[in-house]
């Protein structure tokens, strides 16, 4: 095919690609806040919540700061992107962008409204809210039993959609590559294949210098 001709058919699949990306963007909300809600009001005594937390948040920051920098290393060293001919971006009116204080940032984690937070797709402030719902939740006592089962019905369905979700990957996934193929030629596959080869090499280093050692030094077995 001609390229205009690709361009043309690539535009009338693209749909089908952004269609997959807000079905996920559908589920993140309400599958966070079920799973934190649920986790944090049915663990049991606020001591050992925060016992738990604290390692969770100290294991979280150290294990990601090590996943960066080998991230860092492996994309410096393959270069994935050198060569990469990406189409000219349409232009945009310019977007005055002011720089935050640390006040506005910090304020920034506490939503006035939890509806427009979920609406907006703001998924720090969704972890806040949780958070201090499920505490609140475990607080009430006997009372919150039939709101935390409402939460357990709620994330189990959002597993559910999670697999319907997943069924049309297929087609999301197709789309997209149609698409890219379309507006940018079969060149680009190669480019793509190798990004895709060097994430790996970067699962292998994490999991052969993070996950494997960690396993070993608190004895954890997987299971069959």
């Amino acid at each position: 095919l001609d390229p205009e001709t690709s361009s043309r058919i690539a535009n009338i699949i693209r749909p089908f690609s952004q269609i997959f990306i807000r079905m996920i963007r559908m589920i993140i909300a309400p599958l966070l806040f079920g799973t934190l809600v649920v986790g944090i009001a049915g663990a049991g005594h606020f001591k050992d919540i925060g016992r738990m937390g604290l390692r969770a948040i100290i294991y979280f920051e150290v294990v990601t700061t090590i996943a960066l920098f080998i991230g860092l290393v492996v994309v410096n060293v393959m270069r994935p992107g050198v060569g990469v001919v990406l189409p000219a971006a349409t232009e945009a009116p310019p977007v005055a962008a002011t720089a935050q204080t640390w006040d506005q940032i910090f304020l920034h984690l506490v939503p006035t409204s939890i509806i427009e937070a979920m609406a907006t797709g703001d998924v720090l402030q969704i972890v806040v809210f949780s958070l201090v719902f499920g505490i609140g939740l475990g607080m009430v006592g006997e009372k919150g039993k039939p709101m935390l089962h409402w939460c357990e019905s709620l994330t189990e369905a959002m597993f559910k959609v999670t697999n319907i979700v997943m069924l049309y990957a297929p087609i999301g996934v197709g789309a997209a590559i149609a698409y890219t193929i379309g507006t940018s030629g079969f060149s680009v596959l190669r480019n793509l294949a190798y990004l895709i080869f060097t994430f790996y090499v970067a699962l292998f280093i994490f999991y052969a210098v993070v996950l494997i050692p960690v396993m070993v030094m608190f004895r954890i077995k997987i299971s069959d």
